[in-house]
């Protein structure tokens, strides 16, 4: 399938609001803060920050009726062309109710990882998802997924083998100290989420081709049923005793949101990262939902992998870590994994770069000459 400038306007969001939210969420578990007891500790609230993202998608179903009533408004139909409120706006609310939980076991698994493992680590592991979304959409989607592609995904797996693998060899200077039931802990967790992950993403496809559901829509009541779930689970949570390493918190339970609130309110980089999670969520579940309902979940499953590039590239100068020259091996058959799995050679992605261009090109000229022909109309020359 041929990408459209639409198609690569949703990927570049997807990457980049993807590499934010994953770096404002890392930003927040270093950051230092006074708690309810008194004492200064990281903060390490995973189920509230998976509480944040969810708050993040509520702000697409906001968006959503906000245009959808400024659509309406002009009485011409703009509303059924629009590609952000076209679609079957009256389905049933509850077909993403299974899609939103699954979401929400994920992250906050993952959540809960990250502060196990180190963040190479987690990188790595997010990228096992490309497999599972692959095998899921031959079975239940009845896809079939080409050599060329099972090439790519293979190649994709490769890059972050290889990744995971320079960052153990320059062991991890980030700062943090991890024991190895800890590492082995959170890896498990990680990959655990990955398949949950790749079951949300085949049952969207599935509802979202099937339905026709608006993305900011979906995406919003997603983060409704999520929000309302997840913040009801905050009060048992409240009161079940962990301890470390899965608790670090005032009174060492599964999750304290007043001490996150009370943290939040003693260091205001935290509502800076609280509020770059919320943000960046918001533009990349719509841009991810999007590349699921135009494309595949499986492209989609290619373009995350594709920020954990960004990712490294910001941690080289933000946490510590090392360059290593596996490092370039690693993320290389990373994005030659991605091209091939999409049917992009170097010949043809030269072509489409070199036929972009020339579109822009001859239409600036023909701008210019539509306003040099009115320049020189009757009416204007009168």
């Amino acid at each position: 399938m041929a990408w459209t400038r639409y198609h690569l306007l949703l990927a570049f969001l997807m990457v980049i609001t993807g590499s934010i939210n994953t770096l404002t969420t890392k930003w927040a578990d270093r950051i230092e803060s006074v708690g309810r007891d008194g004492d200064v500790r990281k903060f390490d609230h995973p189920f509230v920050q998976a509480l944040s993202m969810f708050f993040g998608e509520i702000l697409c179903l906001i968006m959503f009726n906000v245009l959808y009533k400024i659509y309406s408004r002009r009485a011409d139909g703009s509303e059924e062309a629009n590609k952000f409120t076209k679609g079957n706006r009256n389905f049933n609310r509850f077909l993403l109710f299974i899609p939103a939980m699954c979401d929400m076991t994920a992250t906050s698994l993952m959540y809960i990882g990250l502060n196990l493992t180190y963040a190479a680590s987690f990188q790595m592991l997010r990228g096992s998802v490309i497999i599972f979304v692959a095998l899921l959409s031959v079975g239940f989607l009845e896809k079939v997924i080409k050599r060329q592609q099972w090439t790519g995904i293979f190649l994709v797996i490769i890059g972050l083998v290889v990744v995971a693998l320079a960052d153990v060899l320059t062991k991890d200077t980030s700062g943090e100290d991890f024991g190895r039931n800890s590492i082995i802990t959170g890896d498990l967790l990680i990959v655990l989420a990955q398949i949950i992950t790749s079951v949300q993403m085949v049952i969207e496809e599935k509802f979202v081709h099937a339905q026709d559901i608006p993305p900011l829509q979906a995406v919003g009541w997603e983060g409704v049923f999520g929000f309302l779930v997840l913040g009801l689970l905050h009060i048992p949570f409240y009161f079940i005793y962990v301890g470390p390493p899965f608790s670090n918190n005032a009174r060492g339970v599964l999750e304290d949101i007043v001490d996150a609130f009370v943290q939040i309110g003693n260091n205001f980089r935290l509502i800076f990262a609280i509020g770059g999670t919320i943000l960046s969520i918001a533009f990349f579940n719509f841009a991810g939902i999007s590349v699921t309902k135009e494309m595949s979940a499986t492209t989609r499953m290619v373009l995350d992998s594709v920020r954990t590039l960004v990712i490294w590239m910001f941690s080289l100068g933000l946490f510590g870590q090392h360059f290593h020259w596996l490092q370039l091996l690693g993320f290389f058959s990373l994005i030659v994994g991605m091209f091939m799995y999409n049917g992009l050679t170097l010949t043809s992605l030269y072509l489409k770069i070199r036929q972009l261009i020339v579109g822009v090109r001859y239409r600036n000229l023909n701008e210019e000459i539509i306003e040099n022909m009115e320049a020189d109309s009757p009416e204007n020359n009168s």
